[in-house]
């Protein structure tokens, strides 16, 4: 037998601690708990201080309370949904910061949805309108009447179920996912109900647009995670990025920072993207329940009416001369709204087009601003100017429009004033979203957290891997908001983390990727039939 002789000044080095699961049931301080229902009680106090003063400033008396319980409920249901949508999605920005042991959880959750709340107030609008576009252009004109409940009460309550049931299983699908298919599926019970085909009751266009955005964020979310992980890994060279944590060590004080920077960047991206779905849902219900106050923007000031006149008149000449040799008689309306729905451009189109901007620009002028519109025209008044912008905005995707570069400047000129007046959203809703988005990132958030920190990948997330998937969640979804599309912030975040696991070569536990995907592939199908179901039930009740 060999003697093996130990060097005295050689020391054993201390085995290494794998990575512990973090502390995930930790219960808020009873303080916090106050702290959430004060602001909660503090939110629909000043949700209904905010639209009683709104109606006092229009001078309308109030004849019947029916209208303000009806917006209440509906009301509650928007906001309900929008508190829903916080704590199913909390999991996209605090998954990663909770699992290297960046922040307690009690710290990240809370800490995102004060990044969601601001996310929401500091957002353009562009995404609330893109969505309500989807609508059957007859139901947002008639959105005060039962229809019109009916409408938002089957979509927005198709939604809420759905990201319940797929919360409940723990499994992150998406809520622009969700509340899409509710849509369309409202879209095509109401053009079914009217004996039309049902296909004519969604924007397709706008619909497939969007479909494009949601279809393709995941697919650029887990090819763009992989390849920045790769990239850094050529880069930085540093291994304790790449190393998983040790025990419940906290990561180095720079890989932290970066880490919860991310964090606070899809906190941020999401409030400003998701909150916005809310608005216009919101918009919509008090434009059918209250238009005195809230159908037309009264706050635009008379420079911008002053622009709307010469829009108008621009808009008017071009129209006019593509419908030169031909008359209307009678209300140019119904044609208007037949084009919109069926998008071929017929011998009426371009007259009662024609005579229909020349009757909302007579309307403008007449009272000289949107202010002094009385509340009995006021509906009426917007509805003309909603009709007419969509109108010019399907024209300028129409390839039998025959529109020179010039005109159809002028037409998208115009358009955006009329814009101005109708698609406007006031700060109160703002900050109503983003309270019930911001507090309900801080209530059930666990189940999905554990799905995407621990059933993605069969290893322990590492540092690099959760700032690779959370830079390309917060750059996606902040791309998506400049262009007004609405994208989903669960499939780019947990398609990211997946793509650092193949990057990484950490493997996939395929029975969480399957069922991810399953909830991908039915989430649409679902709620179409889930809101078109309740559409055609709450059409008979109301």
């Amino acid at each position: 037998m060999t003697d093996i002789t130990l060097n005295p000044g050689m020391v054993d080095p201390a085995p290494v601690q794998p990575a512990s699961r973090p502390n995930l049931d930790k219960g808020f301080n009873p303080l916090t708990l106050i702290l959430f229902m004060g602001i909660l009680a503090a939110g629909l106090l000043f949700v209904a201080y905010s639209i009683y003063a709104d109606v006092d400033a229009t001078g309308v008396r109030v004849t019947t309370y029916l209208p303000y319980i009806l917006l209440f409920v509906a009301l509650l249901i928007a906001l309900g949904f929008e508190f829903v949508n916080g704590f199913h999605d909390t999991a996209n920005a605090v998954a990663t910061v909770i699992y290297t042991h960046s922040l307690p959880a009690e710290v990240a959750v809370m800490w995102s949805g004060f990044f969601n709340f601001l996310g929401v107030l500091l957002s353009s609008g562009a995404v609330a309108f893109g969505i309500v576009s989807l609508l059957p252009v007859e139901l947002i004109l008639q959105v005060g009447s039962s229809a019109g409940f009916a409408m938002v009460f089957a979509l927005l309550i198709a939604a809420i179920v759905w990201n319940l049931g797929t919360w409940f299983f723990g499994l992150p699908a998406s809520s622009s996912h969700t509340l899409i298919g509710s849509i369309i599926g409202v879209g095509i019970a109401n053009a079914v109900m009217r004996g039309r085909d049902g296909t004519s009751g969604v924007d397709w266009t706008k619909a497939t647009e969007i479909g494009y955005a949601l279809l393709l964020s995941p697919l650029f979310g887990f090819i763009c995670a992989a390849t920045l992980l790769l990239l850094l890994k050529f880069i930085v060279r540093n291994p304790s990025l790449y190393a998983a944590p040790e025990g419940n060590k906290a990561p180095p004080l720079w890989i932290r920072g970066l880490l919860i920077a991310t964090c606070t960047g899809v906190s941020f991206a999401h409030g400003s993207n998701d909150g916005q779905k809310g608005m216009g849902l919101i918009m919509l219900i008090l434009i059918g329940t209250v238009p005195t106050a809230y159908a037309l923007n009264r706050a635009l000031p008379e420079s911008q009416i002053a622009q709307f006149q010469k829009t108008s008149e621009a808009a008017s000449k071009v129209i006019a001369a593509k419908g030169a040799g031909h008359s209307i008689i009678g209300d140019p309306r119904p044609a208007v709204t037949q084009y919109i729905a069926l998008r071929h451009i017929n011998e009426g189109t371009y007259p009662s087009l024609a005579v229909l901007v020349k009757d909302v620009g007579e309307q403008v002028a007449k009272f000289g601003s949107l202010n002094k519109v009385p509340a009995e025209a006021v509906g009426n008044t917007r509805n003309d100017m909603y009709l007419t912008s969509e109108a010019i905005r399907f024209l300028m995707k129409d390839k039998e429009n025959d529109l020179s570069k010039d005109e159809v400047a002028t037409l998208n000129a115009y358009k955006g004033s009329l814009d101005s007046a109708t698609k406007f959203i006031p700060t109160w809703v703002k900050i109503a979203v983003a309270i019930a988005l911001g507090l309900g990132t801080m209530i059930g958030w666990k189940r999905i957290v554990i799905t995407v920190g621990e059933k993605i990948g069969k290893s322990h997330l590492t540092y690099a891997q959760g700032a690779s998937a959370e830079l390309v969640a917060a750059a996606t979804i902040g791309a998506a908001d400049v262009f007004g599309l609405p994208v989903s912030t669960t499939h780019v975040l947990s398609s990211g983390v997946a793509g650092t696991m193949a990057a990484n070569g950490s493997g996939l536990q395929w029975s969480t990727i399957r069922n991810l995907l399953m909830a991908w592939v039915l989430t649409l199908p679902c709620a179409i039939m889930l809101s078109a179901s309740l559409y055609v039930l709450f059409s008979r009740i109301f």
